[in-house]
């Protein structure tokens, strides 16, 4: 089989199916993985973890590598990010996301490497090899790495930080979300069975999140001042349902009703709920368990369509919330507040799409004169 020449190493594919990577080393021999790979993706990320090390005083031949002597463990990055890790107070599914960016993204080039020897071009070529069709993998693998190597040197485990690329820790979005319009949401939610309309207006006009919505109880909604109370939030880590506060400290807050829903949500309590102030509005089937994000899609995935929006995701009912909040002038602050987020960033978001659509109307104003 010919071999597939590449910027660094070479692949070659078996006949057995399977793929052989190897490089020149730095005196010129040539150097096989101790293992064949099953794709040439996997093949490519051994190639890219040994270019790492080759940019560091960590690198010896593959063949030599379980003879090497035994070092401090304490001082490599994966037993100092495993331990970074324990430590942390975090919410279930973060720690289950840091976990697997450790183990998929960081661990494979830099686990064995000592912190004192990972440096900025190690950085660099671990993160050029990095998938850039994933970006936000890629800038979540990164920021992971240069937090943990902040945290080594407030520990004085190294004396700086290797990670120095400009805006790395950023991801643009791939993919452009498309706010729903008011006629597509009155589709939607006439098409929704009954008792899941009520979760498509809150996750419109009030822009909670899924997981907010699933844990609302009769007591969170106060029809007398039109006020939702958002206290709590349901995630999903390892198969399991895990009940706590909201997604951030900014997440716990008082959500305004917008009057037009009122008389749907009075409705709502009076007839869809069953049992006392504790009771979940929107529970699974059997009326008190927390309701599972697929049950919930396969309604919305056939509503969607009565709109001609297949595009539109359930979350991005809440981006439609936020845009339609900043349309109506919401400062900066309005919009953090009502949204429950800790940093400006996101919520300067929607007052662009905003700015966005004020254009748009701007144009049909004067379109409306040509069209005298």
């Amino acid at each position: 089989m010919p071999q597939r020449r590449r910027g660094f190493g070479a692949l070659r594919k078996l006949p057995s199916k399977r793929w052989q990577a190897s490089y020149t080393g730095p005196k010129g021999e040539r150097h096989n993985a101790p293992t064949t790979f099953e794709t040439a993706g996997d093949a490519e990320a051994w190639l890219a973890a040994e270019r790492t090390l080759l940019a560091t005083d960590a690198w010896t031949p593959p063949a030599m590598r379980g003879l090497r002597a035994p070092t401090d463990e304490a001082s490599r990055f994966g037993t100092y990010a495993d331990a970074w890790l324990r430590v942390r107070d975090l919410k279930p599914t973060t720690r289950q996301h840091y976990a697997s960016l450790l183990e998929q993204q960081i661990k494979p080039t830099f686990g064995h490497v000592k912190l004192s020897d990972i440096s900025p071009a190690s950085v660099r070529v671990w993160h050029a090899a990095l998938d850039s069709s994933r970006p936000t993998l890629k800038a979540h693998s990164y920021g992971l790495l240069r937090t943990i190597l902040g945290t080594a040197v407030d520990d004085r485990e190294i004396d700086a930080n290797p990670c120095h690329i400009r805006g790395a820790g950023n991801s643009t979005r791939v993919k452009k979300i498309k706010p729903a319009t008011l006629g597509e949401l009155e589709r939607i939610t006439s098409s929704m069975p009954a008792r899941y309309r009520p979760m498509v207006l809150l996750a419109s006009w009030c822009a909670l999140r899924f997981g907010e919505l699933v844990e609302l109880r009769r007591k969170d909604i106060d029809l007398k001042n039109g006020i939702i109370h958002v206290r709590r939030g349901a995630t999903r880590a390892d198969g399991q349902v895990i009940i706590g506060t909201p997604k951030s400290g900014a997440g716990t807050r008082d959500v305004a009703i917008p009057p037009h829903l009122l008389p749907m949500l009075k409705e709502h309590l009076s007839s869809s709920i069953m049992g006392g102030r504790d009771f979940l509005l929107f529970p699974a089937a059997d009326g008190v368990t927390t309701l599972a994000p697929s049950t919930l899609y396969r309604v919305f995935y056939k509503a969607r369509e009565s709109a001609d929006r297949p595009d539109l995701r359930f979350h991005d009912l809440r981006h439609t919330g936020a845009v339609l909040a900043a349309q109506t002038g919401a400062t900066l602050a309005e919009l953090m507040a009502r949204l429950g987020h800790s940093t400006p960033a996101a919520a300067m978001r929607y007052q662009h799409a905003s700015r966005d659509r004020d254009a748009e109307i701007a144009k049909a104003l004067s379109a409306m004169v040509d069209g005298k």
